[in-house]
């Protein structure tokens, strides 16, 4: 019998663990509620998948990701510099091959220079229709695009099978972590049963 109080950590170690993975499996399953005479079981995200979505909706459009900020960014690289010396370098290339394909007269009386300020009056002239556009079209997508909407409807619509998929890729070693806990505290649990025990004696 003193024998078998030696177990005593390594029976508490594995309840422990048995314990803390039953607990994780239950976030998810089961799937559907089941009902045994006056108590129903049923997976805290399955039953909670909707709430969650609300939640994670709010958190997304809120603090995550900002329509404005991404048309700001959109509009920031549409007038980089970068961009407006391509379209410069092609309002000259236009004017100058124009000039010798229409008018090569005039063209020949038309220095590189002036060609080159015309060329700069138009990138000007483009970059604010350039800015008006992104600006207008910003304001339209931040009319229509509801993220918190978006959000929530997509994790709403989700399978069971998916969000587990989902929340199991994100957070797998949280849930290893929580399992092994379970089994040192039970090792722990054990170990101090058999101290007692061994003291009382």
């Amino acid at each position: 019998m003193n024998e078998l109080l030696y177990l005593l950590p390594l029976i508490g170690a594995m309840i422990g663990w048995l314990t803390n993975w039953v607990a994780v499996k239950m976030l998810f399953h089961p799937k559907e509620p089941i009902r045994l005479w006056f108590v129903t079981f049923h997976g805290i995200f399955p039953k909670r998948q909707a709430a969650f979505a609300q939640k994670l909706g709010v958190l997304v459009a809120t603090e995550l990701f900002s329509v404005e900020e991404v048309t700001a960014k959109l509009r920031e690289k549409a007038l980089s510099e970068e961009v407006m010396e391509l379209i410069r370098s092609r309002i000259k290339k236009a004017l100058d091959n124009k000039l010798q394909e229409h008018f090569p007269v005039i063209g020949m009386f038309v220095s590189d220079q002036k060609i080159n300020k015309i060329a700069n009056e138009f990138t000007n002239e483009v970059r604010d229709m350039i800015g008006q556009a992104a600006d207008r079209i910003g304001k339209g997508i931040e009319a229509e695009m509801d993220v918190e909407t978006i959000v929530r409807d997509k994790v709403a619509n989700f399978s069971s099978d998916k969000l587990e998929e989902i929340l199991f890729a994100i957070m797998k070693r949280e849930f290893r972590f929580v399992e092994i806990v379970g089994g040192v505290l039970g090792f722990l649990i054990g170990s101090i049963q058999l101290l007692i025990t061994q003291f009382a004696e």
